[in-house]
């Protein structure tokens, strides 16, 4: 009877009655798997892509905060007063202008460029009218002196409306718009220039202004009026050099700051 349950043992030797062989069952742990056999290549990819578009995300958020912050930090170093008060010049304030405490630092030394190349202009309208003046004293007649006069009455506050104070402004508060109309109206007021260095006889009388060919005309008459029409001329070239620079320079710090 022994000699028969050996037989019929299932835990001696794993043999069995009938000679097959009996195995305990493993539950997976005698398996070899490999971690990445079930995953698709195809998931793996869209995960990575997935990934790739989130960060881009991310760094355009991050980019749009960063600007919408450097906007709002812009407006608040400004200090934007309710109601400009006017503090320039400082003996007869006409105008409000504080570069020191409404431009950002960064820029201001470009608006003080800026403020000189619209100084350059009003020095250039009222040595025309100094000079105009010496030759209608030698005899050159009133209407030009009446012309010098209505040019630096409209040029001084048109120059200072249309183009000097839209780049301030723009400079204060960042504005695109701003930018663009300075850039628009400071070309006509650099064509002025070119203009009234050269002088010629069409539109306006030719004598009015202090360009090279009134120069021309009026030196083998009177040569201290001719000397007077030179000066002119070279402020007016000089100011024409100054608002290309002044342009140049805008439009890169425009272009770099956007």
């Amino acid at each position: 009877m022994s000699s028969h349950q050996d037989d019929v043992n299932p835990f001696a030797n794993g043999s069995s009655a009938t000679g097959s062989k009996f195995r305990l069952p493993t539950f997976g742990f005698g398996q070899k798997h490999d971690a990445t056999d079930d995953v698709p290549l195809d998931t793996m990819n869209g995960s990575k892509n997935r990934e790739k578009e989130i960060a881009d995300w991310e760094a355009d958020l991050k980019r749009r905060e960063s600007d919408i912050k450097r906007r709002e930090e812009a407006v608040s170093r400004a200090n934007i007063p309710a109601t400009e008060e006017k503090n320039w010049p400082p003996l007869v304030p006409i105008i409000h202008h504080d570069i020191a405490n409404e431009i950002p630092v960064h820029a201001q030394k470009l608006q003080y460029l800026a403020f000189a190349s619209w100084l350059g202009i009003i020095l250039c309208l009222v040595f025309n009218i100094v000079a105009i003046t010496v030759c209608w004293i030698r005899g050159g007649g009133v209407k030009i002196f009446f012309l010098a006069t209505i040019y630096a009455l409209l040029g001084v506050p048109l120059s200072y409306v249309l183009w000097y104070r839209p780049l301030y402004r723009a400079m204060r508060e960042d504005s695109a718009f701003k930018f663009g109309w300075f850039f628009m109206t400071y070309l006509l007021h650099i064509l002025f220039c070119i203009f009234a260095a050269i002088a010629p006889p069409i539109v306006f009388h030719g004598e009015s202004l202090t360009g090279i060919l009134a120069a021309i005309t009026v030196f083998p008459h009177h040569a201290l009026v001719g000397i007077f029409y030179l000066i002119g001329f070279a402020l007016f070239c000089l100011e024409t050099l100054l608002s290309l620079w002044v342009l140049q320079k805008v439009y890169m710090y425009f272009r770099g700051h956007k």
